[in-house]
């Protein structure tokens, strides 16, 4: 697939995101809901995935728990690392509509595992949970809207990464589909960010300080955190 066509996943169209952007500017001083625990219930996981998605969903999940285990304790370097490449592999870019007949749907990591397929939304949240599961700080880590430039034409696209924030104004280490490697997003100049969250906050652009509830002001978000807790995630 040409590396283009994997930035292609349509998050977003220009009136919704203006509409977020809107509602991030105007959520200053809301109250902002306790995050979900980082953790989860293995019995509950495994029934889910064997009811939607059958022996083949379960051998991924297996593999899921082997990585957590193994990378309980490791330094965060490793564990961004292995969990970067572990979604990376276990799920293959496909559009939104190929995969669940609708334009932008966020998938939990049970429903892309099992699937096997995503986009870039996916991929993030994936990486997001898998990292939360191993107790690095929900703070420390937020979902990127970037529009990502591409190609000599320059055309930009909205996407989806994961930044890790060693400090709350530092500078975010870049975990990306399309990107087999992390880098600092000073040297991802073909990203610009527009917004991020996490389960604490909502913050505009490169900003410190968080605007507004992110489970109030994204939909698809809170969506995705109710379908994590009738899985067994939280």
């Amino acid at each position: 697939m040409p590396a283009s066509s994997r930035y292609q996943c349509q998050p977003l169209t220009r009136r919704q995101f203006l509409a977020t952007v809107g509602a991030v500017a105007l959520g200053a001083g809301l109250g902002i809901h306790p995050a979900p625990a980082a953790a989860f219930n293995p019995q509950r996981l495994r029934q889910s995935m064997q009811q939607q998605y059958g022996q083949s969903g379960l051998a991924v999940l297996e593999e899921w728990f082997a990585m957590l285990e193994r990378l309980r304790g490791q330094d965060i370097q490793t564990q961004l690392r292995d969990v970067n490449d572990f979604v990376n592999r276990r799920i293959r870019w496909v559009d939104d509509i190929h995969v669940w007949g609708q334009e932008d749907f966020w998938a939990t990591p049970l429903e892309s595992l099992g699937k096997g397929q995503g986009d870039c939304e996916d991929y993030s949240i994936a990486k997001y949970v898998s990292l939360k599961q191993l107790g690095v700080p929900g703070e420390r880590l937020r979902m990127i809207y970037v529009r990502a430039r591409i190609g000599r034409s320059q055309i930009s696209q909205a996407h989806m990464v994961l930044g890790y924030y060693s400090t709350p104004s530092g500078e975010p280490l870049i975990l990306d589909n399309i990107a087999p490697s992390i880098s600092p997003a000073s040297q991802r100049t073909d990203l610009d960010p527009l917004f991020s969250f996490n389960s604490e906050g909502l913050w505009a652009g490169g900003g410190t300080e968080s605007r507004a509830d992110p489970l109030a002001r994204l939909s698809r978000w809170r969506n995705v955190i109710e379908r994590m807790q009738s899985q067994g995630f939280i």
